[in-house]
C-alpha cells in the first residue's frame, strides 16, 4: 500500500521538475527523497519516472499515479484547513432547538446577523415541542437548546439571555383587565388557552397555580400565538404569555396583560451548550448576538449577566 507521503513526493517532482529541487520544496535531502520513490516503486512493482531525462519524466503508471494524486491531495488539504478552523473555532456547526414558541420573534433576527458574521458555520433550527432536546444536545446531535426550564446537569452549561415578565392576556372589556394583578384563584373561573405541551413545562402552571393548588375551569390548546391572541381577545379564555411576545398587540389595543401575583412572575431564558464548548468562539459571538438583538428588538426584558 502507498500512503499520502508518496503522492506528496510525486506531485512535489512533478512541480519542481528534479529530485534535487523536490528535495528542497519538502525539507528533505535528495537521498531521503531517493529512498521514498525507490520504496513506492517497490511497493507496487513499478518503474514510476525515467531518470535519464532532464527534466524528470514520468512514466505511463507514474503519470496515472499522479491521477490519483491531483484527486485526494486537494481533498485532504482542504479537510486540514477546515479541521484547524474548527479547532480554532472560526467554523463549525450551530444547531438549535427552541423550547419556547414566541422565540422565533427575536431568534430569527439574531440568526440572519451571525449567518452574515459566521458563513463558513452550519446553522440549523427546529422546536423542541415533540422531543426531549437536552438528551439531544448531550448526545452530539444538537449544539444548543434555547428554554426557561433548564434542567441541571454536569455535562451542560446554562447562559442566561434575559429575563421577562409572564403575563396574562386578556380582553379589553375584561373584569379582569381592570385588576393591577391577578391571584391564582382568579383562574379558576376561566378557560386557559396554553401551548400544546406538557403541563410541567408550561410557567403558568409550575410558577403560578400549582403552587396554590389551582385549577383553570378548562384548558383550551393552540400552536399559534396570533391564535391565542384572537381568542383572549373575543373572551374566550385567557393565555400566559411572555410580556414582549404580546406587546404589539397591545400596542394595537387588541387585549390588555395582567401582571400574576402582586410580584409577578419573572422567567429568565437561558441557552445551553455542551461544557466543553464553552470557549468556542463562534458559541461565544452568538450568544452576544442574541443578546444584542433580543434588546434592540424586544419589550419589557432585562439582561442577565
Amino acid at each position: 500500500m502507498i500512503g499520502l507521503r508518496h503522492l506528496e513526493t510525486l506531485d512535489a517532482i512533478r512541480t519542481a521538475g528534479s529530485l534535487v529541487e523536490a528535495a528542497e520544496r519538502l525539507h528533505v535531502t535528495q537521498s531521503a527523497l531517493s529512498h521514498q520513490l525507490r520504496d513506492v516503486e517497490d511497493r507496487l512493482g513499478v518503474m514510476l519516472l525515467n531518470r535519464r531525462t532532464r527534466p524528470v519524466r514520468f512514466t505511463v503508471a507514474g503519470e496515472r499515479l499522479l491521477l490519483l494524486a491531483d484527486q485526494v491531495l486537494p481533498l485532504m488539504r482542504q479537510g486540514l484547513r477546515d479541521i484547524r478552523a474548527l479547532a480554532e473555532g472560526q467554523s463549525g456547526r450551530l444547531h438549535i432547538a427552541i423550547e419556547c414558541h414566541a422565540c422565533f420573534q427575536w431568534l430569527m433576527p439574531a440568526l440572519d446577523v451571525f449567518r452574515e458574521q459566521w458563513p463558513q458555520v452550519e446553522m440549523d433550527l427546529s422546536a423542541a415541542f415533540t422531543f426531549a432536546p437536552q438528551p439531544a444536545l448531550l448526545r452530539g446531535d444538537l449544539d444548543m437548546v434555547i428554554s426557561s426550564d433548564p434542567v441541571e446537569d454536569e455535562a451542560i452549561s446554562w447562559l442566561p439571555l434575559f429575563s421577562y415578565e409572564l403575563v396574562l392576556a386578556v380582553a379589553k372589556d375584561s373584569a379582569l383587565s381592570k385588576l393591577p394583578f391577578v391571584e391564582p384563584s382568579a383562574l379558576a373561573a376561566q378557560t386557559l388557552i396554553s401551548y400544546p405541551v406538557e403541563r410541567e413545562r408550561l410557567d403558568v402552571f409550575t410558577a403560578f397555580l400549582d403552587p396554590a393548588g389551582i385549577e383553570p375551569l378548562a384548558l383550551r390548546k393552540t400552536e399559534l400565538t396570533p391564535m391565542m391572541i384572537q381568542l383572549a381577545a373575543a373572551g374566550r379564555g385567557v393565555a400566559a404569555l411572555p410580556n414582549w411576545a404580546i406587546s404589539e398587540y397591545l400596542h394595537h389595543g387588541l387585549i390588555s396583560s395582567v401582571s400574576l401575583g402582586s410580584a409577578g412572575v419573572w422567567r429568565t431564558l437561558y441557552a445551553g451548550i455542551r461544557r466543553e464548548e464553552l470557549e468556542v468562539p463562534f458559541l461565544q459571538e452568538f450568544i452576544q448576538t442574541a443578546k444584542q438583538q433580543s434588546v434592540r428588538g424586544l419589550s419589557g426584558i432585562h439582561l442577565v449577566s
